[in-house]
């Protein structure tokens, strides 16, 4: 019998990457998800908390979504918990889980389905659309799984901070601190959520490998990886 897989839709994401590492994605299954690299700062996780607070503020005040977001989305929905909002596939044994940023409701029962992002849209940025694309899509197959309903649309939304006025910065100056003004950029996602499925199974063919996969060569995180290794190595002989 096989163990079940657990993976997160921002993770399964990174299988539709140009530059995936098996390696590096097999070493992260084993380590529970958790590279002794990674660092995510909590003040992202604020910031998008709060977007979804002023989004929600906004629609109780005035019956509509803000101007800065995409026109004709309808209402906004309540988004499960992450627990709650998953599909498992019996085919691979795998267990999709994640939680959408934001989810509307139009008057034609269709569901649309956001993600906020506080950076500056860039190439760099550009880069990670193959991984939002996934990520966004695994938000809609579990959606659909889930009865909510028909997914029509999917958007990734850049919350921008603006550069402060160089010729008047006292305007961002607070009693208690500073303020910092966000504009809204809407970049819409290509709704394929055929694609899901194949990414479940090569989860699935990663996770069944008894011996660790080739590094990809021009791997960075395979490197530091190895740097670490080396030197806790030295460190202890």
């Amino acid at each position: 019998m096989k163990r079940t897989i657990r993976i997160s839709a921002k993770h399964l994401g990174e299988l539709a990457m140009p530059d995936f590492c098996a390696r590096c994605f097999w070493i992260q299954l084993i380590c529970g998800w958790r590279m002794p690299f990674t660092f995510f700062p909590g003040i992202f996780s604020t910031l998008d908390s709060h977007v979804k607070r002023v989004v929600a503020g906004y629609f109780a005040a005035h019956d509509r979504l803000p101007s800065w977001l995409p026109t004709g989305l309808g209402k906004p929905l309540t988004v499960p918990h992450w627990s709650k909002f998953s599909w498992f596939d019996e085919s691979t044994e795998v267990l999709l889980v994640g939680a959408p940023d934001e989810m509307t409701r139009d008057r034609g029962n269709r569901i649309s389905i956001l993600d906020y992002k506080t950076a500056k849209y860039t190439e760099n940025a550009d880069a990670l659309l193959p991984l939002y694309q996934a990520q966004l899509n695994s938000y809609a197959v579990i959606a659909e799984r889930l009865g909510f309903g028909q997914v029509s649309s999917l958007w990734l939304i850049y919350c921008e901070p603006q550069p402060v006025d160089s010729k008047n910065p006292l305007v961002s100056c607070l009693d208690s601190g500073f303020r910092m003004d966000f504009a809204a950029k809407i970049l819409p996602v290509q709704l394929e959520t055929k694609m899901i499925p194949a990414l479940l199974a090569k989860v699935r063919q990663i996770a069944d490998m008894t011996e660790m996969p080739e590094r990809r060569e021009d791997c960075k995180n395979c490197q530091q990886l190895n740097n670490l290794i080396q030197n806790t190595l030295e460190l202890t002989t």
